[in-house]
C-alpha cells in the first residue's frame, strides 16, 4: 500500500524529476486539463475532488515512508492546485500558458492564507496551500478573461 501511495504522490515518478519538480507536477497538471477541458463541469470538478482526496491520502502515507513533514518529490499537490486554476474555465493554449505562470507564482510566493495553510496536518497540509495557490490563480485567470476574452 506504501508502494501505491509514493507512486501516486510522485504522479508516477515526475516529482522526481532533477530540477524543479514542484513545475514539473504542475505541467502534468496542464496536461490533464487539456485533456479533460471538454468534460462536463461536473465531471472536471469530480477529477478534482478525487486527485485531491487520494492526494491527501497519498501525500500523508509518502510523508511517513520518507519521514518528512512535505517532501519536494511530493507532487500531487501541485496536479491538484493546477488544475483548480484552470477548472471550468474558457481558455485555450495561452489561457492555459497564463494559468501555469499564474499558479506556480501563487505556489511560490504563498500569500496568505496558503502560508499558513502548510501547518495542517500531514497530507491535508501538503495539499491545502497548493489548491489555495490554486484559488488565487483561479481568480486572477477569470478576471483576466473577462477583461481581455480575446486573449483567451
Amino acid at each position: 500500500m506504501t508502494r501505491l501511495a509514493v507512486v501516486l504522490a510522485t504522479v508516477g515518478g515526475a516529482g522526481y524529476a532533477p530540477v524543479a519538480p514542484g513545475t514539473v507536477g504542475s505541467a502534468v497538471g496542464v496536461l490533464i486539463f487539456a485533456v479533460t477541458r471538454a468534460w462536463p463541469w461536473g465531471s472536471q470538478v469530480s477529477l478534482l475532488v478525487l486527485i485531491t482526496l487520494v492526494g491527501i491520502w497519498s501525500a500523508t502515507a509518502a510523508a511517513r515512508h520518507f519521514q518528512r513533514e512535505d517532501p519536494g518529490f511530493v507532487v500531487i499537490d501541485e496536479v491538484a492546485g493546477q488544475l483548480l486554476t484552470l477548472c471550468l474555465l474558457p481558455v485555450g493554449m495561452f489561457g492555459m500558458l497564463v494559468g501555469f505562470v499564474l499558479f506556480r507564482v501563487f505556489d511560490i510566493v504563498k500569500p496568505w492564507p496558503a502560508r499558513q495553510l502548510e501547518a495542517l496536518h500531514g497530507g491535508l497540509g501538503i495539499m491545502a496551500d497548493d489548491l489555495m495557490a490554486g484559488v488565487y490563480g483561479w481568480l486572477v485567470l477569470r478576471l483576466l478573461i473577462a477583461t481581455v476574452p480575446a486573449a483567451f
